[in-house]
């Protein structure tokens, strides 16, 4: 007698109904061995997507019309704004008290109470910086207009240039930086980062007037110090030098690695800048592709000597 053979893909679930649970088990189990995260018994940290709705409303706060709030007028723009800073509120303290609290739960350094006091007066904080920074990026938003022949408009650069969302995003999570809300300004740098392909660490010190051109693969470390009016171009990188190890061979944290470049420099693309006792003095300009470990003197210019090029024939 004719038997239909067993359905593949049935068997296949069937299988897999059998092994769940014991691989749920094992999953479970790996949590509790190896070290898992945002356990239950642990406050959750915020997700990538919480932090990326939180720093587009903020975006939309600081260029209302351009980066969100469309169709905003005069006339309304007092409760359409409002409306959105009090969603980015809830937002901003709910996220910071979490990451406090997680902190607080791993250095057990301080009770519950205080980090949700903490997370309401930082972020009452930054809301009221807003105009600060709003001012700032003012500032980089006419220097990327002044310093680009190609920038038809200031609007144009709002809309179409990746430094804006980098510098932008760098400017707020800086100012969690300076009050040492952990996880939160890192989180937003590397969003930014992954949608602008440039790396600003949110510890860096970056004056006003301050546009990078281009912009991909320009890399600004945490102890960078940059002054006013400095133009940096696309695979720039202010990084360190050598990282000191300790007497077990591990990383020493902390201290100044990365370089300081004073006011009214331009570094053009490719250039590498490294450690943190390197100063390049103010209205200098370095050149591409240059590589650079020691101090350059305030009005000095550094370039590569041009390299032998062959050119032959192609008959």
């Amino acid at each position: 007698m004719y038997e239909e053979p067993d359905d593949p893909v049935v068997e296949a679930w069937k299988s897999w109904e059998r092994d769940l649970p014991e691989a749920l088990e094992e999953i479970m189990g790996s949590y509790e061995k190896e070290g898992g995260i945002n356990l239950r018994e642990r406050k959750n940290l915020p997700s990538r997507t919480e932090i990326s709705e939180l720093l587009d409303g903020l975006l939309s706060v600081l260029f209302p019309g351009y980066l969100g709030l469309q169709g905003i007028s005069r006339s309304d723009a007092k409760y359409v704004v409002g409306d959105s800073i009090h969603s980015i509120y809830d937002l901003l303290e709910n996220l910071i008290e979490r990451c406090l609290k997680h902190e607080c739960k791993l250095k057990e350094r301080c009770r519950y109470d205080y980090c949700a006091a903490r997370a309401h007066s930082l972020t009452a904080g930054l809301i009221k910086r807003i105009p600060e920074i709003r001012g700032y990026l003012k500032d980089d938003i006419e220097a990327a207009y002044d310093g680009d022949p190609a920038a038809k408009s200031l609007e144009e650069v709002i809309l179409a240039y990746p430094a804006i969302i980098a510098i932008s995003t760098y400017r707020l999570a800086h100012r969690f930086y300076v009050e040492e809300v952990p996880f939160l300004p890192r989180v937003m740098s590397e969003r930014a980062h992954s949608l602008t392909g440039i790396d600003i660490h949110p510890g860096a010190e970056i004056g006003r007037r301050f546009f990078i051109d281009h912009g991909t693969g320009t890399v600004i470390g945490e102890t960078a110090v940059i002054g006013d009016n400095v133009k940096l171009y696309q695979g720039v990188t202010l990084g360190a030098l050598s990282f000191p190890k300790d007497e077990r061979g591990r990383i020493i944290k902390g201290g100044k690695r990365h370089p300081t470049i004073e006011d009214n420099v331009i570094i053009y693309s490719g250039a590498t800048i490294l450690g943190g006792e390197t100063v390049i003095g103010h209205d200098s300009v370095v050149g591409g592709n240059c590589w650079v470990v020691d101090s350059v003197p305030a009005n000095t210019q550094v370039m590569m000597r041009a390299p032998n090029q062959d050119y032959r024939s192609t008959d």
